[in-house]
């Protein structure tokens, strides 16, 4: 079963990393106002660069100077089962402690060389 972390990170900016174990690797999204909690809410989800597996356990502070220097907690971690996989959308169930329930990440458009995702939560049954 594929895992799935949220990161909260105290980075120069406060935001949430987003990661899904895919391909071998965790898929991550930075989040800057959190994953959403309620059916409906859209979040605005900036791809970032790969991390590998190991990531998903980690916690502590990543020293200044260093890319992403600030704190870093486990805000949420969980399973996930992919119910859909495109070049434009991801969705997905999450079964964590706060996430739990159907997800959707749809690409907006790509910027600067960064994609941009909605991140949402559907409503019971939408699949």
């Amino acid at each position: 079963m594929p895992r799935f972390v949220v990161h909260e990170h105290w980075a120069s900016r406060h935001h949430f990393d987003f990661r899904l174990e895919m391909d071998g690797v965790l898929r991550s999204w930075a989040v800057p106002k959190g994953p959403p909690l309620e059916p409906g809410v859209k979040r605005l989800a900036v791809e970032v660069e790969d991390h590998p597996l190991e990531y998903a356990d980690f916690e502590g502070t990543i020293p200044e100077g260093e890319y992403g220097a600030g704190k870093v907690e486990i805000w949420d971690r969980g399973d996930y089962w992919l119910k859909t996989k495109t070049p434009k959308e991801i969705r997905l169930e999450l079964k964590g402690k706060k996430l739990d329930g159907d997800f959707t990440l749809i690409l907006m458009k790509e910027e600067r060389g960064r994609k941009q995702w909605l991140l949402f939560k559907r409503k019971k049954g939408y699949f």
